[in-house]
């Protein structure tokens, strides 16, 4: 018997609930749940491209008039340059080490091939930027467009992520300020992170490492519950349903509540992938509940309408996500996390610096980034559409860095030592994943993919994937100090992130 619910974000619109035959099923008001017991065991490991999605047979219309709605507080949020050697550590090497007081010129890298002048324009042309100097920036930008980029392959290498780095420079220039907006994501950012998840590992380390770690904490729990901050399309969660369902003394009542755009933004519904959520899990004898609270931003949640009880152990699992409250509203978010008394939170971000308040130091750490996410996308030999979608998945982030400011900027990606610092403010200590099986897992993931680039690293209790030695992505995991009472996140860090606008 399974359970489905959803919901808006400050209202509760009744339960999906369905008896026997999957085409039997009605609409009820939500009611009190039959709970079983288990223990836990290692993670299921399974293929990345979640074939149990694609096997079912569609969700059921439902009668006209159905209480089974939505409500949501909020509006939805709604190409390329290689020289010889390794394209990543020549843009390395042209980084500067400190930021010249003075304005770099062109003719300082005149003589240099293509490749390495093209990143001296890039670099010169943020300079510019920064110091005012527009028309400068702009004649930059025209030799680089009609240029420098006809000289160099833009199917890949340096010229692949030059030419997504320009196009960014060019609107910022050349097109009115994006204004500002809801920080929620919108349908065509689903499918281009489903191309993403498929096409490399870096979402699939994400989810690997979040859910062994979830597992371990839920072991000897019998009432288990998930709030999950980035639901997207419901990926991160078939293998851990199953990793549950065959726990050694049998499977925990699980109740998942995912947070997510509204009803019918995407290409497959929060209402849909919660419905094959429950299959599976009805497939496999586990007592399941499903709500989806719908919201296009996550500042609009409170608390209460994710109706936690303190008999299960709770989880908040952030993938991707917190860095997109850097400018607003993290302090009062992780207050409420906090509040919550989670067993565990898993939280997984990038591992850049990019919430950098001065233009120049934000271009050049994401040029360098990016450059080496590009760099690894090439040995991952994903069949199209995927690669495509995939690179332009990341184009969205570089374009939001790069021509973005104050509210409208949510890629403010930060590195582990600051969010070390911001969740110990906000009253967490660190779970140590050095002895999880999380690191066998993400390194059993790496064996599908054929590049010999790709390195998992444990480092001060974390997990990270990266490129020949760059960390790439960063996996942690949370759990409430008793020391701490819920302070706010020190005015230190409010000021530091808010002031990066």
């Amino acid at each position: 018997m399974g359970s489905y619910q959803y919901t808006g974000a400050s209202s509760l619109m009744g339960t999906f609930e369905f008896n026997g035959s999957l085409d039997s099923y009605r609409v009820m008001p939500s009611e009190p749940r039959q709970l079983i017991n288990g223990q836990a065991s290692d993670l299921a490991f399974l293929t990345p491209n979640n074939t149990f999605f694609s096997e079912l047979p569609p969700l059921p219309t439902l009668e006209p008039g159905s209480d089974l709605g939505v409500s949501y507080p909020g509006p939805a949020l709604s190409p390329m340059v290689a020289v010889g050697g390794t394209w990543t550590q020549e843009i390395e090497s042209q980084l500067p080490r400190q930021q010249s007081q003075q304005l770099l010129t062109y003719s300082d890298v005149g003589e240099e091939d293509s490749g390495i002048r093209l990143v001296h324009a890039l670099l010169t042309c943020a300079e510019a930027i920064q110091c005012g100097e527009v028309r400068l920036a702009a004649s930059l930008v025209d030799e680089m467009a009609n240029g420098l980029l006809s000289r160099v392959n833009t199917a890949y290498g340096i010229g692949k992520v030059a030419a997504y780095f320009v196009e960014a420079l060019s609107r910022r220039l050349f097109q009115p300020a994006p204004e500002a907006g809801p920080t929620g994501l919108g349908s065509d950012f689903e499918v281009l992170y489903h191309h993403f998840y498929e096409a490399c590992p870096y979402l699939k380390f994400a989810h690997f490492t979040a859910n062994q770690a979830i597992l371990e904490a839920f072991e000897g729990h019998d009432y288990v519950h998930i709030i999950d901050f980035s639901f997207m399309n419901g990926l991160q969660w078939p293998a851990l349903i199953q990793a549950l369902a065959l726990r050694r003394d049998g499977s925990p009542s699980l109740r998942l509540t995912a947070i997510g755009p509204p009803l019918g933004s995407g290409p497959e519904s929060i209402r849909e992938i919660g419905w094959k959520l429950a299959q599976l899990a009805r497939s496999m004898n586990m007592r399941f509940a499903f709500r989806a609270v719908a919201a296009s931003r996550l500042e609009d949640i409170k608390p209460s309408v994710l109706e936690t009880d303190p008999k299960e152990a709770l989880a908040v699992n952030s993938i991707m996500q917190l860095h997109r409250l850097l400018g607003s509203n993290i302090n009062s978010i992780l207050n409420w996390v906090r509040n919550l008394n989670p067993k565990i939170v898993t939280l997984v971000e990038q591992e850049a610096n990019h919430n950098q308040p001065e233009f120049l130091t934000r271009f050049t750490e994401a040029l360098h980034y990016y450059s080496t996410m590009f760099d690894s996308l090439e040995t991952c030999h994903a069949q199209q559409p995927h690669k495509t979608l995939a690179e332009m998945y990341i184009q969205k982030e570089i374009s939001n860095i790069v021509c973005c400011e104050g509210s409208v900027r949510v890629e403010r990606h930060e590195p582990l030592a600051k969010w070390q610092a911001r969740m110990g403010q906000a009253g967490f200590k660190p779970l140590d994943l050095s002895q999880s099986a999380a690191l066998r897992q993400a390194s059993m993931l790496l064996m599908l993919f054929s590049s010999q680039g790709y390195d998992v690293e444990e480092r001060e209790g974390c997990l990270t994937l990266g490129w020949h030695s760059r960390p790439l992505i960063v996996t942690s995991a949370w759990q409430v100090n008793p020391n701490i009472g819920s302070p706010s996140v020190t005015h230190q860090m409010s000021s530091s992130s808010a002031s990066s606008s």
